[in-house]
């Protein structure tokens, strides 16, 4: 997967969650795996997650099958066995914090003792990016005679995103305040010993911890919760759709369709009126 389609490390460290499980279940010799033991094992994996755990559960299950098929050590035709979850293209309404809320979340990171976080925290809610795109970040992506930042994302596709002030600024006083000194072009570390480079789960963790620290009372406390509220933010500034789906770095426009349901004044102008009876 990563060298024949360039998925993220991230992606394959949710994949191989479910793999193991599947192994765990089924047994290791994947030629005595059955279309219903394995139907059976998606079913009740993805039973107590939602319908996107669900949608990804079933794609690592059915891509893993496939690499067994090809290679000979499963039955043709085993990742038929894989079953689809309904999924209506931008049903949900997209998570995100308040205006009010993200600059409490950057206050509550003020002081020498949270530079890191603050950094860490502009980075996502400010330019969109996501947790593992922060993670990987190195010295070498960070162009400050140009103002721009190199991010290397989805697919292993590395782009530009502009670098503001405010994210300049943050990142400059954690490189000559607080980040170790060490001889590697790794961006974030660790607070405390081992000292080593930040991960994905641990940039979630800062995160959580912020919006804890700043009373911001939400259901939804990951780092990606900053990527959408970064973008709903652009939008009620005026930002256009396409310029919203260029800084976080869509594939595809139907992707950023999704934020359009939280432009509630670009709604007002396309609604159309009702054309049924009113109510008594």
């Amino acid at each position: 997967m990563r060298s024949q389609r360039g998925v993220a490390d991230s992606t394959l460290d949710t994949y191989q969650t479910t793999l193991v499980d599947l192994f765990r279940t089924l047994g290791d010799d994947p030629s005595a795996f059955t279309a219903y033991a394995v139907r059976a094992f998606v079913l009740e994996r993805a039973k107590p997650h939602s319908r996107g755990r669900a949608k990804t559960i079933a794609t690592s299950t059915r891509a893993f099958l496939r690499f067994l098929v090809a290679t000979g050590q499963c039955p043709a035709g085993r990742d038929y066995a894989v079953p689809r979850f309904a999924n209506w293209q931008l049903a949900s309404v997209p998570r995100f914090l308040a205006a009010d809320d993200i600059e409490r979340a950057i206050a509550a990171c003020e002081g020498e003792s949270r530079l890191r976080d603050r950094a860490v925290v502009l980075l996502l809610a400010r330019l969109g990016l996501r947790a593992s795109e922060v993670a990987g970040l190195k010295l070498t992506d960070i162009d400050l005679r140009n103002g721009r930042l190199a991010i290397v994302g989805k697919s292993r596709r590395e782009e530009w995103l502009p670098l503001t002030q405010e994210v300049g600024d943050a990142i400059i006083a954690y490189l000559e305040q607080a980040r170790p000194p060490l001889r590697t072009s790794q961006l974030f570390f660790t607070d405390f010993a081992p000292i080593r480079p930040l991960t994905r789960v641990a940039v979630k963790c800062i995160v959580r911890r912020t919006l804890l620290r700043a009373g911001i009372k939400s259901r939804h406390r990951g780092a990606h919760v900053l990527r959408h509220s970064a973008a709903t933010a652009m939008l009620r500034q005026g930002v256009s759709l396409s310029g919203v789906g260029t800084i976080l770095r869509h594939r595809s426009p139907a992707m950023t369709q999704y934020y359009a349901k939280v432009d509630f004044d670009l709604l007002s102008e396309i609604a159309q009126p009702w054309v049924g009876r009113l109510p008594c």
